[in-house]
């Protein structure tokens, strides 16, 4: 079986991201041609403690190279205030003829990049021909970081980001260190306002109450796109009156999500417009005058597909290790299923 720690699975990212993106939109359009299979999350919940979770993705992608595996992924958000990164993440990959192991990759920056892929995705797309000049990233961790990384490529016109965050100080620094890696582009910290006046924003928080409401914030641009990353943000009225995007529908209407709440509340699922790969097989934008919110659930197909991208330029780099003893080993017949006991 072959190993991707840390540092080999970040070798085999650095200057990946294109293929990311290639391998992000192939996996949804794979999906809604029904070439997938996507059994829900399991959630599992440390007693006492109901912000943190590990939760596993199992998942199947067809298509000329298929995969299958499994996604075993951590959120601990009092990580952050410990120095750690809130999120850790370890991605199984299966021999489709035996069901073997083949390979387990750290996933951490797997998840970080596929999720930043589909957003920067998903704003290309709902956006259009429409230039984006102004991004604006509410939550300056490391998913807000990668998905800049994609948005400045999908959106080649991009010259002001503004970024916000809940902990003083943090925004400023950064913007700062942004601004340092980014020079051709204006980083500017601010307040949730101001985030909210950029064409593009990205939501990607530890919050889960539901606190933002667009509503109360009417300076926002009328063609405007919210890439609802961390799916708890936005109040019940928020969802219901923008015009909504998802990856599954089934699958972003469970735990707690500010859809799934939408629903509770009215009762249907009619104010979803869309799945994404729908939108990708379209020749336009949606017409809408609506606020579009593209809201993601993540998955497990889009960490396949990227952590195969990984495995494959890991290889050809000569990256990782083999480790024996991860098979259960050939079989043994004994003398009694032999017959021998007759």
């Amino acid at each position: 079986m072959r190993i991707l720690g840390r540092e080999d699975v970040a070798a085999a990212l650095d200057g990946l991201d294109p293929v990311v993106l290639d391998a992000v939109r192939t996996a949804y359009v794979l999906h809604g041609q029904g070439r997938s299979e996507v059994p829900f999350s399991g959630f599992l919940r440390p007693p006492g403690d109901d912000g943190s979770r590990i939760i596993s993705l199992p998942a199947y992608l067809g298509g000329p190279e298929p995969v299958m595996g499994l996604k075993w992924i951590s959120s601990f958000p009092a990580n952050v205030e410990r120095g750690l990164q809130r999120a850790s993440s370890v991605q199984i990959l299966n021999d489709l003829r035996t069901g073997y192991p083949t390979a387990v990759l750290e996933a951490s920056q797997i998840s970080a990049s596929r999720t930043a892929a589909s957003a920067a995705l998903a704003s290309r797309t709902l956006h259009g021909d429409r230039p984006v000049h102004t991004a604006g990233l509410i939550g300056c961790g490391t998913i807000n970081r990668r998905v800049l990384d994609f948005l400045v490529p999908a959106h080649p016109e991009l010259r002001t980001v503004t970024v916000q965050d809940a902990v003083p100080g943090r925004a400023a620094t950064f913007a700062a260190q942004l601004a340092a890696e980014r020079p051709g582009i204006s980083f500017v910290a601010g307040d949730v306002d101001d985030a909210l006046r950029a064409a593009t924003v990205s939501v990607a928080t530890t919050d889960s109450s539901y606190w933002l409401d667009l509503a109360a914030h009417p300076d926002r641009p009328g063609k405007q796109v919210i890439l609802h990353l961390s799916l708890r943000d936005l109040s019940t009225e928020s969802v219901l009156n923008a015009y909504n995007v998802v990856d599954d529908i089934e699958h972003v209407m469970r735990e707690r999500t500010s859809l799934h709440r939408a629903e509770q509340e009215v009762g249907h699922r009619r104010f979803v417009d869309a799945e994404i790969a729908t939108v990708l097989g379209q020749s336009e934008a949606p017409d809408t005058e609506r606020t579009i919110v593209f809201s993601p659930f993540g998955l497990g197909i889009l960490d396949l597909a990227v952590a195969r991208a990984v495995l494959d330029a890991a290889t050809r780099a000569g990256l990782g290790s083999e480790a024996a003893g991860f098979d259960p080993g050939r079989h043994r017949v004994t003398a009694a299923m032999a017959g021998g006991a007759a």
